[in-house]
């Protein structure tokens, strides 16, 4: 496929991407968008002008909302008709390319817009579905020889986090403070974090409502899946080694957490699907499943100072899950946990195998033993205030590249 829309040969938003957004167009109004390189189209004045008005299921502007929710409510059979539609106006020769006004008044560059939070977010969770970080973390804080605790590969551990927490990209982050417990002292003491961290992770958003009592099978789950972004899962360690026991993350995980502001569908991810890591002891029926539900996404996460230049730190993969999307939604709902459109689930952190892949601060620099070399400015065994810490995502085969654009966040001094 070709667009009318020239882009970079290496760019995220090719015309197999179409994803979607929240845009303020020219600081005057807010709607939903979708991008095609470096260009975002206003979905509510396209729609205005007739060119999505006839899909079946779609009989109202919901583009003109402040977020995605009552758009992907409307579920598969009308997004996925969205997206397709879409793709076809952006081809060459088709009647959008010759219709200047509407290209005129619909078409914004990406210095005209600012980007929203594109979903109200009702709900989040934070799984812990990375068999290296959860063995790396258990190696570190537990016994070497017996890292992994004896239910994670029975079932995909997750924690209910705060939703009121999570930002768009480009917002600061203040470092946290807290409760810690230094290694050589007797009894807690409060002030800032000092071993700020990031963590490398995606995150799937819901498309349906259910009613309490009612699950998502394994089989049911990605029909349940709109798509997906980027999302830096900001830690505080030292207050997170204090307080986690007996309840887990608490102060240490709820100060903030950063999304990619373009939500990638599935559809769009669909000729990037891989196996799946195999999984030994064999799993309850419940979270059996068919077919390929790993995805190979490629992923890399940057240091900045202040002032400074990006370093890359960190290429890890979102193929390296162990447990995928469609069973951690099995799984979230066998007990009959009730779901919410725009409801976040987080991947946890995502490492490989080889120390380069380790998706977190805790593991690149085992805990603060061995720094991060930086280039040109300095060494980092944690995240230090002014830093910026930038994540990218795509997935690239056969000449086709599907991304996520970027996600980055300041980290801005305790107050």
């Amino acid at each position: 496929m070709t667009s009318f829309i020239k882009y970079a040969e290496n760019s995220d938003f090719s015309i197999y991407n179409i994803p979607f957004g929240v845009a303020v167009f020219g600081q005057e109004y807010i709607a939903c968008a979708t991008r095609i390189g470096d260009m975002v189209i206003d979905l509510a004045t396209l729609y205005d002008f007739g060119y999505l008005n006839d899909i079946d299921g779609l009989t109202d502007n919901v583009f003109e909302a402040y977020t995605l929710n009552e758009f992907i409510e409307l579920g598969k059979p009308v997004t996925s008709a969205v997206r397709l539609r879409l793709q076809e106006l952006l081809l060459e020769g088709s009647a959008l390319s010759a219709d200047n006004k509407s290209i005129d008044e619909c078409f914004y560059s990406l210095d005209q817009v600012k980007m929203m939070m594109p979903v109200h977010v009702p709900n989040y969770t934070d799984f812990y579905s990375s068999i290296e970080h959860a063995t790396n973390v258990g190696k570190m804080f537990r016994d070497p020889a017996n890292a992994l605790l004896p239910n994670w590969k029975h079932l995909p551990v997750g924690y209910h986090g705060r939703a009121s927490s999570i930002v768009v990209s480009g917002t600061d982050i203040i470092r946290p403070k807290g409760q810690m417990k230094p290694a050589d002292a007797d009894k807690p003491v409060f002030g800032p974090c000092k071993q700020l961290d990031f963590e490398l992770e995606m995150a799937f958003i819901v498309n349906k409502n259910t009613e309490m009592g009612e699950s998502i099978t394994t089989a049911q789950a990605e029909d349940a899946i709109f798509g997906m972004v980027i999302f830096n899962d900001w830690s505080a360690r030292d207050i997170q080694s204090w307080e986690y026991v007996p309840l887990g993350p608490f102060l240490g995980k709820n100060f903030g957490s950063s999304v990619s502001p373009w939500v990638v569908t599935l559809e769009a991810l669909n000729r990037f699907r891989t196996v799946s890591p195999v999984q030994e002891p064999e799993v309850l029926d419940y979270l059996k499943f068919d077919g390929d539900k790993n995805y190979d996404i490629n992923l890399e996460v940057y240091i900045q100072p202040e002032n400074g230049t990006e370093t890359l730190i960190s290429q890890s993969n979102y193929k390296y899950m162990y447990w995928n999307m469609a069973q951690q939604l099995a799984h979230h709902t066998v007990n009959g946990c009730n779901v919410e459109v725009g409801d976040m689930y987080a991947s946890g952190t995502i490492s490989g195998e080889n120390p380069r892949s380790f998706g977190s601060m805790l593991e690149l620099t085992w805990r603060g033993q061995n720094p991060l070399e930086l280039d040109n400015d300095g060494e980092r065994k944690f995240i230090e205030d002014n830093d910026t810490v930038i994540m990218r995502g795509f997935a690239e085969k056969d000449g086709i590249r599907v991304g996520f654009g970027e996600v980055t966040g300041k980290i801005l001094p305790a107050i």
